[in-house]
């Protein structure tokens, strides 16, 4: 897996390195020295969503042995950082953070479920997000095949959100375990008990309705705070776009990103994206252009530091383990 992730993550890297040498890389570059410190701002901006999710994510667990607010943010900031920078696929950042918040106390279980719900909590949150986009973007251009398109995209993903909300309520996690028993017969059986364990506590996060969808609309709150992302870089290269219009930008590149998650860091896929509708917004090829590159400065600015403490929570756990 990991190396299929590595090699689709190659192939993106070269078509983003493409389409912005397409784009016009000496006028992108010119945009960029515009942008300036404005490519620092929007980074340290961006730590605004990470807090918002965050804190949504938190909300679904309770008990006593809750972390604070400050190591649920350390939680997402390491799983947003692995699954943008590391060729795993969009999913090793769930596991990643599941290993830190069983390290600071909390039991397997509620970790995994916790994850596991506010993730499904986050894939609906992006998809109404996305369906705005498409409903504004439909409005605002007059390319009837675009909006087709972009129309059955969103009707062809609905039902993949509803198949997993669907298998988590009839049990994950024994599903899986039963998929195991046919596939390697006896070797997993001992694994029962921590099957069931986990679908309950699936469900019973599922029982606390008003947490849910709290949490939902938090999440959603994250998402859509990305359109700030957007504007503030269009702002910094002298380009600004109207609100809604960034709204519209940030909303159809999650679209394309969740379409492209076997992809590391959708690389290669956002890039066209903001190309594709940016240009349909009217905006320049090389505004565009340095639009995707200042996205891409943006994850490395916050998520490198993020990947360094992970390495090192993780080097000092592997050192104690071995003592």
């Amino acid at each position: 897996m990991f190396r299929i992730a590595a090699i689709l993550g190659l192939a993106g890297l070269a078509v983003a390195t493409g389409l912005i040498v397409w784009s016009g890389w000496a006028q992108v570059l010119q945009a960029l020295a515009q942008a300036g410190w404005g490519i620092g701002a929007v980074a340290l901006f961006h730590i605004v969503p990470l807090i918002v999710s965050a804190a949504g994510w938190r909300v679904l667990v309770s008990g006593r042995n809750r972390p604070n607010l400050p190591r649920f943010i350390y939680f997402m900031w390491v799983r947003a950082a692995v699954n943008n920078l590391m060729p795993v696929a969009r999913i090793g950042g769930e596991i990643a953070a599941v290993r830190l918040m069983t390290a600071h106390g909390m039991r397997r279980s509620i970790a995994i479920a916790s994850t596991i719900v506010e993730l499904t909590v986050s894939i609906a949150a992006i998809f109404l997000f996305v369906v705005v986009g498409v409903m504004l973007f439909a409005l605002r251009v007059n390319d009837h095949d675009a909006v087709m398109r972009m129309v059955w995209g969103v009707v062809l993903s609905l039902p993949l959100i509803i198949a997993l909300a669907v298998v988590q309520k009839i049990g994950f996690f024994g599903l899986m375990l039963r998929l195991f028993r046919v596939m390697f017969r006896d070797k997993w059986a001992a694994m029962a008990g921590d099957a069931a364990r986990l679908d309950r506590a699936v469900g019973l996060i599922y029982r606390r309705h008003a947490r849910v969808i709290i949490c939902w609309m938090m999440q959603l709150a994250g998402w859509s705070l990305g359109a700030v992302d957007i504007w503030l870089c269009l702002y910094f290269l002298g380009h600004p776009l109207r609100p809604l219009e960034a709204v519209m930008i940030e909303a159809l590149i999650q679209g394309s990103a969740s379409i492209a998650f076997a992809i590391p860091g959708a690389l290669g896929v956002q890039e066209a994206g903001f190309l594709v509708f940016g240009g349909m917004l009217g905006l320049p090829h090389e505004i565009a252009g340095a639009l995707a590159v200042i996205r891409r400065c943006r994850d490395l600015i916050c998520y490198i530091p993020a990947l360094v403490l992970w390495q090192a929570h993780e080097g000092k756990k592997l050192f104690n383990d071995k003592r």
